[in-house]
């Protein structure tokens, strides 16, 4: 029954810390059960590693939270052509393991739709842009802008957010 939190932390680590944040303010409600707490890989790990230690947590998990911002669907890290193990000219791993070209992101969105996971996206801005999400996800799930507009003025979408949650969650 764990919730398992998926973005770009290098871009978007505001949104992600923002529902952190919310979910520790015990006055607000929205409470969740990181996944991320299972277990832990080192950005040293080797990628194939470190989507071993993911796919712990989301095998774990019931919710698939993912944040997308303006670069998330062009994302490349986590693809084998990054490790110094990759044979480019042969395609192989020097190491023996299995080739994936996806990136952390893509791994992560494949496996909860996989895993038939409740799916949210939470769109970084004040629209839900489908071009930029994850082909995988980009239909499935709740889409929800993080951001709303009153009269002029940006505000986080919290209560729009926790219901989502709260309905994937129960």
């Amino acid at each position: 029954t764990k919730t398992y939190i998926a973005g770009d932390w290098d871009h978007d680590r505001s949104a992600v810390q923002k529902l952190y944040e919310w979910n520790r303010d015990d006055n607000l409600g929205l409470t969740f059960h990181d996944a991320h707490e299972i277990t832990q890989a080192r950005d040293s790990s080797l990628n194939c590693s470190i989507k071993q230690s993911l796919a712990k947590r989301l095998d774990q998990s019931k919710t698939f939270v993912l944040i997308v911002g303006e670069k998330t669907n062009k994302l490349t890290a986590g693809s084998c052509k990054h490790c110094s193990s990759y044979d480019s000219y042969h395609g192989t791993c020097h190491r023996k393991k299995e080739i994936s070209l996806k990136s952390y992101i893509d791994f992560e969105c494949d496996k909860a739709v996989r895993d038939k996971l409740n799916v949210i996206v939470l769109y970084r801005g004040e629209f839900c842009n489908r071009n930029t999400c994850p082909e995988s996800v980009r239909y499935i799930g709740y889409h929800i802008p993080m951001i709303k507009r009153i009269d002029g003025v940006r505000y986080w979408n919290y209560e729009q957010i926790k219901s989502a949650l709260d309905r994937s969650n129960r």
